[in-house]
């Protein structure tokens, strides 16, 4: 069982870069679990939408079956910090994390360029770190593809709880992101596909037995011959 920890910036960030990832990680029996660092507070809407924010958050999650973490930052004041880095640090501790997937570093809001800087010094000694990309990503590369044709509704369900943000946002937009995974899927030769740039991606592959040669008894290799010979071969 893996245990899987994504970190966004800002709530749908998540779902937006892995969602449908996340989903077929909590299919495998992985544990899965979301640190999302602020609560939006910048976003689209007034104060009550703000307030509301955080409960779409929530119910996002538990469409992923995903545990949900709060980092306690203010939106667009994260900065990569020692203090944000132990937010992480705290994080990955706390659900024993073995894979990480965060913002791609290269990227106009300054709030994801600040979680994933923090989150790669955080995560400094996992094997497995692996970058998404949002909307506002600039330079995206990807080498890694996860095939979530069976887990696009899903993501769109958990996107679709993010009402305030999908009602005032083009880029949350359920044929956008359909077309994003199309796009993907293509790249990776399968059907609809998110995209990943690792830092680190370590593949554990089982160990393949050794195939000892077969000892025939010599009682066996004579009745062999003699069957053979009968048969003129």
């Amino acid at each position: 069982m893996r245990r899987v920890l994504a970190v966004g910036a800002h709530p749908d960030d998540i779902e937006l870069g892995c969602g449908a990832t996340l989903l077929a990680h909590s299919a495998a029996g992985d544990a899965v679990a979301m640190l999302v660092m602020t609560g939006g507070e910048n976003g689209p809407g007034d104060d009550e939408v703000v307030v509301g924010r955080r409960l779409e958050q929530e119910q996002a999650a538990r469409t992923l079956g995903a545990r949900l973490l709060w980092g306690g930052q203010r939106d667009c004041t994260v900065v990569p910090d020692a203090a944000t880095v132990a937010v992480v640090e705290r994080a990955i501790t706390e659900t024993d994390a073995d894979v990480v997937y965060v913002h791609a570093p290269d990227d106009s809001h300054q709030d994801h360029r600040g979680v994933a800087a923090a989150t790669l010094s955080a995560a400094r000694r996992l094997s497995r770190v692996l970058h998404y990309q949002s909307p506002s990503t600039l330079t995206f590369a990807p080498t890694t593809f996860v095939d979530v044709t069976a887990y696009l509704s899903g993501k769109l369900a958990a996107l679709g709880a993010h009402a305030s943000q999908v009602e005032m946002s083009a880029m949350v937009e359920p044929d956008a992101v359909v077309a994003s995974a199309r796009h993907w899927g293509a790249q990776a030769r399968i059907g609809y596909a998110e995209a990943f740039a690792p830092t680190r991606m370590v593949i554990d592959l089982l160990p393949t037995p050794r195939r000892e040669p077969v000892e025939v008894p010599e009682t066996l290799r004579l009745t062999l011959s003699a069957s053979l010979a009968a048969h003129g071969r």
